[in-house]
């Protein structure tokens, strides 16, 4: 079964460490990676800063021991869209996608870590990517596992089915609406649940939304 996993690991273990310290508030997006040769690996990566910050910015980019071929492509102001090649510490992304087969879906630089999300074929392929990392000293933390037959949107933000479905069914029949369109009673009436049990999947459902999507990873799934 294919697997989606969210890991973090430290800018100086990866990449753009220079370019994250060397330009304050600069933010990266990635927006796809590709490996075109079995050695490289080429990703095309969305920076944000203020706009004056552009010249320092493209002077660290090139300067960043871990980049080559820097090419501008897009530019928005305070948003510009880069091809580059990384080298370096970035070798385990090349095994993600040319040993494991597996797909870089995005990818977020800021401060002094990133965050990426990956999509694996199977199950073991997420365990021989950790085990590489262990044997080369990445130290990559793992966030949280899904698999892909979950609702990406429940999975990524730590929802069981139920509350996924609850929620959903509240936005949908106006409960969150000023006024509601119905009441809570109405609602778990409709759910065949009962009202203490609507409340508590609402409740606990709040708690992993809010967590996984702001605090990612410091909690649980509470069922």
């Amino acid at each position: 079964m294919s697997t989606i996993a969210v890991v973090r690991l430290p800018a100086s273990e990866f990449a753009l460490e220079a370019t994250l310290e060397g330009v304050p508030g600069v933010s990266f997006e990635v927006e796809r990676v590709v490996a075109p040769e079995a050695d490289r690996v080429m990703p095309y990566v969305w920076a944000t800063a203020e706009a004056e910050q552009f010249d320092a910015l493209q002077a660290a980019l090139e300067d960043d021991p871990t980049t080559g071929d820097v090419e501008l492509l897009v530019d928005l102001d305070d948003e510009w869209l880069f091809r580059m090649t990384w080298v370096g510490k970035t070798k385990f992304v090349i095994h993600i996608l040319v040993e494991e087969n597996g797909t870089i879906i995005d990818a977020t630089g800021t401060g002094d870590e990133w965050q990426l999300r990956i999509l694996f074929p199977a199950r073991d392929a997420l365990g021989a990517t950790y085990e590489y990392c262990e044997e080369h000293d990445i130290p990559l933390r793992l966030e949280q596992i899904y698999r892909l037959d979950q609702s990406p949107r429940r999975g990524q933000y730590g929802l069981t089915e139920e509350q996924y479905e609850t929620l959903i069914a509240a936005l949908e029949k106006g409960y969150y609406d000023i006024p509601r369109e119905i009441s809570g009673t109405d609602l778990a009436a409709d759910l065949g649940i009962s009202h203490q049990a609507l409340s508590e999947r609402l409740r606990r459902g709040y708690t992993n939304l809010l967590t996984n999507a702001l605090v990612v990873g410091e909690n649980e799934i509470s069922e």
